[in-house]
């Protein structure tokens, strides 16, 4: 098994080394081939891009560890890891680092060649062929410090923080500590839930673990009326997450700080033709209704909230006369916004059938439509 998942990897590793073409780092050609590749990869974009990273540096950096991977001994994975080890050195120091691995893996038994193992090998590699590597190693992973949003399933996302291990640790402490005075006081609760609704409430600035925590954060409920009254247990959705159970919309529905907006539908088709008018602002009013209609980019393969989106003029305002107007817009994120016109790539979008079609520069087409907000009523046949 490891054996073909490992000439695979390395083929993949071949093929996009070769389709690269040198491109830049952060270059529109080389984004633009990942978010070509995307869909085909199975992949989102910035997957692509770490492949496409990892794929050159292996080529140009470790060559030696690509033909173990083309031999059967060495899959992605342990690739990666070992890769990771050698970023903070330079191109030709990576060379001599690959060749001393390979010569120190020889004289090794075999579990040498497990991922953790070869990393530590090739961290040692490194302190000797360049001792200030894991200064800079450090460095540079102190810059890269980020947080980012994950949304699962059954309504529940991850939010996590890549920080200092001494940061980390004393922040895990607290919140540790601050959960363990509380279960003296809370059965009701475990220490997992407690450290969970903590992090939470000192985020949002809460009295820590008094109560699970509740968010003013603004998020787009959908929800038929009959499930909002009981009669129904379907239909209720986040955009940007999906669907989620009716007990859980509900709660949302009822929290105080929740703000209610009608919502009107053409029952034949789903699709929402009016908005409850709570501004004045006509801008604001279409803004609002396109992102409530289309829910998230138009992209096939994106699912950024339309919310977090650029209000795209379909038919261009200067260069077309287009108008501002629901007919005319879409919600593109920034990235596929500014991708629309970019040389090989063909957008269209309807925006009455909610049908989206992208080709990439590749000559291959993607297709999607749109869900609507509610579920459209069967047509009644006519009565004779």
């Amino acid at each position: 098994m490891l054996a073909l998942r490992a000439r695979a990897d390395a083929a993949e590793v071949s093929f996009l080394a070769s389709v690269d073409g040198g491109s830049s780092s952060d270059s529109w050609e080389r984004r633009s081939l990942a978010e070509a590749l995307a869909p085909e990869l199975r992949l989102s974009p910035q997957g692509v891009l770490d492949r496409i990273h990892t794929a050159l540096a292996l080529t140009y950096r470790m060559p030696r560890l690509l033909q173990s991977m083309s031999e059967g001994r060495v899959d992605r994975y342990c690739a990666e890891r070992v890769l990771n080890v050698v970023v903070p050195v330079s191109d030709s120091d990576a060379l001599e680092v690959d060749r001393l691995l390979e010569e120190k893996l020889g004289r090794l038994s075999l579990t040498a060649w497990q991922p953790r193992n070869m990393a530590w090998h090739a961290s040692q590699i490194v302190k000797q062929v360049d001792p200030g590597a894991e200064t800079a190693a450090a460095r540079m992973a102190h810059e890269g410090r980020k947080v980012t949003l994950d949304h699962g399933v059954h309504a529940q996302s991850r939010i996590s923080a890549d920080l200092p291990s001494a940061v980390a640790s004393a922040a895990y402490a607290r919140v540790d500590a601050m959960a363990r005075k509380l279960r003296l006081s809370d059965s009701s609760r475990n220490l997992d839930q407690l450290r969970a609704d903590v992090f939470a409430d000192l985020l949002l600035g809460n009295d820590p673990g008094v109560q699970v925590p509740q968010s003013a954060a603004m998020v787009y409920l959908h929800m038929p009326i009959d499930t909002a009254l009981s009669m129904s247990e379907t239909g209720a959705s986040i955009d940007g997450i999906g669907p989620i159970p009716a007990t859980y919309a509900r709660e949302i529905m009822t929290n105080p700080k929740s703000v209610w907006r009608k919502v009107l539908c053409d029952p034949a088709t789903g699709n929402p033709v009016d908005l409850g008018r709570s501004s004045y602002r006509p801008t604001s009013t279409i803004r609002t209704l396109v992102e409530v209609r289309d829910r998230m980019c138009v992209v096939p393969w994106c699912r950024r909230p339309a919310r977090h989106c650029d209000f795209d003029h379909q038919q261009q305002w200067a260069k077309d006369q287009g108008s501002t107007s629901t007919d005319n817009a879409a919600p593109r994120c920034r990235k596929h916004h500014r991708l629309k016109n970019a040389p090989g790539w063909i957008h269209s979008y309807d925006p009455v059938h909610g049908t989206s079609s992208v080709t990439t520069p590749l000559g291959v087409t993607y297709t999607d439509k749109r869900e609507t907000v509610l579920e459209p009523r069967p047509s009644e046949p006519d009565n004779e």
